[in-house]
């Protein structure tokens, strides 16, 4: 099998007891299968749920803490207690796991954006395993991922994986709740996932977790939005990852995009950019952007919104409504007056340079998940 980028998602579910705390029959099962994976020289990211679930017991919790402060202690003894598992146990395969904990802000923020890009792939290069949560000891509601399945759907597009594994103790989409309903039947693949499937999942997780089923399908939305094939399911013994990979994993296989992936700067304008202003372009500029792979250039433009300044990102409108957003190489007013002008000889000076609003490579459609 040719090398491959693989993101392995491990939910709180998948890694813990009862009681909420670390099962070392799981824990050291998902390890070996990782460590074969690594043996066969695929680049291999995990995220890892089970710190909040392994601390709490240690704080004298007799189930999973629900107010803010408690989930962030227990997650702060957890998270030490988890990635020590992991030194241990993969050092038996003479594997080096770094541990990296993220918040939403270092999506936000372009430099952190970047840096966190830059650091991953260095790790991956010289032959690590990432191991990736989130910083649950600090994050705030409104600077969350709401759940590593999100996590993962985000760091599997953001490194260009060819896989994201979502591993649950479910195997698989049904067409009903099989637990309620005798006639629910598994799915083995899917094209892609309707609004029907959303909403028909449940939201609730397990009583160690905070991911259900519905969280999971938003998000292998967003990472086959972002051209990445996802996998939901389960799987024991050292092999089963490479039975996953292999196409004959217990669970469901759901299709990638065919427009393929999305590269890491557009990832940041279409995701986490925060949009400062509003372009609304005639209908021969939108078909120029959004079928023809062209620029946005300043005869297209008929009206701006807000006030922004070169380097900032600005929603553009259609006659019907949002088709995605850019990075602009000029300021308002700068546009303002190519539209009043309406002559490229009288434009402002670094707008004539480029010759475009909006250059191509740094606009993205809308992605819809």
């Amino acid at each position: 099998m040719a090398k491959k980028r693989i993101v392995v998602k491990i939910g709180s579910s998948s890694l813990t007891n009862d009681k909420g705390e670390i099962d070392l029959n799981k824990f050291t099962d998902h390890v070996q299968a990782l460590a074969n994976l690594h043996a066969d020289k695929h680049d291999i990211v995990v995220v890892s749920s089970g710190a909040v679930a392994a601390g709490f017991k240690k704080l004298g919790y007799s189930s999973r803490p629900v107010t803010i402060k408690g989930k962030q202690a227990a997650a702060a003894v957890g998270q030490s207690l988890l990635v020590q598992s992991y030194i241990e146990h993969f050092s038996k395969y003479d594997i080096v796991p770094a541990q990296i904990l993220l918040t939403r802000g270092d999506f936000l923020d372009r430099d952190r954006y970047r840096n966190a890009f830059a650091t991953i792939t260095e790790l991956l290069d010289r032959g690590l395993i990432p191991i990736i949560n989130e910083n649950d000891t600090v994050a705030i509601d409104e600077l969350t991922f709401g759940d590593n399945d999100m996590l993962s759907a985000l760091v599997s597009g953001f490194i260009h994986a060819d896989q994201l594994i979502i591993l649950t103790d479910i195997n698989g989409l049904y067409t009903a709740n099989p637990n309620t309903d005798p006639t629910a039947q598994k799915i083995d693949f899917l094209e892609g996932i309707t609004d029907e499937m959303m909403k028909a999942a449940g939201d609730s997780g397990s009583k160690v977790g905070t991911g259900g089923m519905k969280s999971k399908l938003l998000a292998a939305k967003r990472a086959t939005s972002l051209g990445v094939s996802v996998f939901i399911g389960q799987g024991e013994g050292p092999d089963k990852l490479k039975i996953i990979l292999e196409g004959e994993g217990d669970g469901t296989y759901i299709a990638s995009h065919t427009e393929g992936a999305i590269n890491t700067k557009r990832q940041w304008i279409a995701l986490h950019s925060e949009s400062v202003g509003k372009l609304y372009i005639d209908p021969g500029a939108e078909e120029a952007i959004m079928f023809k792979g062209k620029s946005l250039l300043p005869a297209g433009i008929f009206k701006v919104s807000g006030t922004f300044q070169k380097g900032e990102v600005v929603e553009v409108h259609g006659m019907n409504g949002l088709l995605g957003k850019g990075e602009v190489s000029c300021s308002s007013d700068e546009v303002m007056k190519k539209i009043m002008s309406r002559n490229q000889e009288e434009a402002i000076e670094n707008c004539v340079l480029s010759g475009e609003v909006i250059h191509r490579d740094r606009w993205v459609k809308k992605i819809n998940a």
